[in-house]
């Protein structure tokens, strides 16, 4: 009797109390691998979408690591060159999803639109992720801020960078 008292205690505690482990491994994560120029959206150890992107113009200029988004904007202005939020000479596109990439703010590194779409897939940006308008619109509406963002330059599937970002969890 005592251990059917605990068992079900442990797998009622479970459900209710889902571990820490357990809840990050369902959260959305965002894969960037530059080596292919592409960005999957990941929930649990499932890949829901991939999607071409463009990256830094040189290796160093868009950072690599594991980060967190902090920033979301609709239609973002664009300081650099004082271009209005949904103006279409805006090269920041529909959508800003920002990162604390080097220990910014959110508002430097960022995965965007663009007003320039034959750059999709290209190395030309000075160090953020871009994405065609209407796959980082899709990709706002499906990644909340808190949502890890995992940058890397490795000739591997996705399915082994979830596994490396499961180990980096761990580790912090």
């Amino acid at each position: 009797m005592k251990l059917l008292r605990f068992l079900c205690l442990s797998l009622c505690s479970f459900v209710l109390f889902p571990s820490h482990a357990y809840q990050q491994e369902q959260e959305p994560l965002v894969i960037v691998n530059k080596a292919i120029n592409q960005a999957a959206f990941i929930k649990g150890d499932n890949i829901i979408k991939v999607v071409d992107a463009a990256s830094g113009k040189t290796e160093e200029l868009t950072p690599e690591g594991l980060f967190t988004v902090i920033v979301k904007a609709k239609n973002p202005y664009y300081r650099k060159k004082d271009i209005e939020g949904g103006s279409p000479e805006n090269p920041l596109g529909t959508r800003w999803i920002g990162f604390d990439a080097r220990e910014t703010d959110g508002r430097i590194y960022g995965i965007h639109g663009t007003n320039q779409s034959s750059s999709i897939g290209q190395y030309v940006t000075n160090g953020c992720i871009r994405l065609s308008n209407e796959n980082v619109e899709w990709l706002y509406e499906n990644v909340p801020k808190g949502t890890s963002v995992y940058i890397v330059k490795k000739d591997v599937p996705f399915q082994v960078l979830i596994e490396e970002v499961k180990t980096l969890r761990h580790k912090n």
